[in-house]
């Protein structure tokens, strides 16, 4: 099992940045498909980035060209490098990882993100 502890999140205005961090105890990051979902108020929780244990990223359509997702091998984490926030990137965003399977099954509790008009 890996405990996964997102930080970074608060509140920024409009056109901002934020660095979210996502760390994990229990095994490495370090070759294991991590992603960062978020979940707005009233809506489903939703896909926003990944990265594959060979450093493949993805990203969802609504922050390409604004996030980016890379690997801190030295620390075990995995960081999304948030650039021109808007308000509807509001949301709790959350870290996870393929443990057991291809799907993400291991999550953390999440970081708050309030981005200001």
């Amino acid at each position: 099992q890996v405990q996964l502890v997102e930080s970074g999140g608060g509140l920024v205005q409009d056109g901002g940045s934020l660095r979210l961090s996502c760390a994990a105890s229990g095994r490495t990051l370090n070759n294991i498909a991590t992603g960062w979902f978020r979940r707005a108020p009233g809506k489903e929780r939703e896909f926003v980035a990944s990265i594959g244990w060979s450093d493949f990223t993805k990203y969802a359509d609504s922050v390409k060209g604004r996030f980016t997702i890379s690997r801190d091998n030295t620390k075990n984490k995995v960081l999304l490098q948030m650039n021109s926030l808007k308000p509807e990137d509001t949301a709790v965003y959350y870290c996870a990882v393929q443990m057991f399977s291809n799907e993400f099954d291991n999550w953390g509790q999440g970081t708050q993100v309030t981005v200001s008009s």
